[in-house]
């Protein structure tokens, strides 16, 4: 299973990506935001969106876990 190593909102957010900013300049779909708040995994390509956006690298946002 994978989960979040971060808070993506949060790490967004200090990066300069408000909500509104990411869904006014259609970065990230609703939906999408959604699933980040409540801790669901998202595509990979939401995943390059937003490693691309905080500069990183998947692994520094995601990491696998046993059950």
């Amino acid at each position: 299973m994978c989960a979040y190593k971060i808070d993506i909102l949060s790490a967004l957010k200090a990066a300069g990506y408000s909500t509104y900013r990411i869904r006014k300049e259609g970065l990230l779909s609703q939906s999408t935001l959604q699933k980040l708040r409540i801790g669901i995994g998202v595509s990979w390509e939401n995943i390059e969106t937003i490693c691309s956006l905080l500069r990183c690298q998947p692994g520094d946002i995601i990491e696998c876990v046993e059950d």
